[in-house]
């Protein structure tokens, strides 16, 4: 039997639903499909707790639609903020994950410390608050900023993020890395290779968790 992934991106920026998909896509097994799908409305991008609080009317009605018309085996919330994922979770009896808890669990698998590069600082304070709530706050050195939009991240940003990374490496003597936003799925491995050391996106480790737990859960 296939592996159904319903991916949920809580913002209502239809474009990067489609590039988070493409990401994920390159992390499915054979036999495994994905459908994408993001709010009609709601904030374009997801910067901070007023943004998560705005946009969860909007995701909560897509998760339970979309939910009642078909059948999916695992869902992943493609939000690092993890907008709204304990609540969902209590929703439905398949697995449900967020990309941010998701790249936590990998990096606390790959080294024993870890820091994580995020988009803008009004997001730092969420992101601590979920590493703690998750029990790597041990493990984790420091969510750092790069001043870069989440509509803003991608190729053209790369350098900005790439300089934040390696001062990660440099300060805070991290053995991984966490990318802390969607958009930043792309650059994981090119960073990883400049490094020389595990870099982690949410995307990818979701994905991962997402087909191994949905196996389990059928087994």
């Amino acid at each position: 039997m296939p592996t159904r992934i319903l991916i949920i991106n809580p913002n209502s920026t239809a474009a990067m639903t489609a590039e988070i998909a493409e990401a994920a896509s390159a992390f499915a097994h054979t036999g495994t499909s994905i459908t994408a799908v993001n709010p009609p409305d709601g904030p374009a991008s997801i910067q901070g707790p007023e943004d998560g609080k705005a946009c969860l009317p909007g995701l909560f009605k897509l998760f339970d639609e979309t939910l009642n018309d078909q059948t999916y085996d695992a869902v992943l919330i493609a939000c690092f903020d993890d907008t709204g994922l304990f609540d969902l979770k209590k929703r439905v009896s398949i697995p449900v994950i967020g990309i941010g808890e998701a790249a936590f669990h990998a990096a606390a698998m790959l080294g024993r410390t870890f820091s994580t590069v995020t988009t803008l600082s009004v997001s730092i304070p969420v992101i601590e608050n979920n590493i703690k709530a998750y029990g790597f706050a041990d493990q984790s050195i420091r969510v750092r900023a790069s001043e870069v939009p989440v509509l803003e991240v991608g190729q053209q940003t790369r350098q900005i993020i790439h300089a934040e990374a390696r001062r990660a490496c440099e300060e805070d003597k991290c053995d991984v890395i966490v990318l802390g936003c969607a958009g930043m799925a792309g650059l994981a491995q090119s960073l990883s290779t400049q490094l020389e050391r595990p870099v982690v996106d949410g995307v990818s480790a979701g994905m991962g968790f997402c087909q191994t737990l949905a196996n389990m859960h059928a087994a």
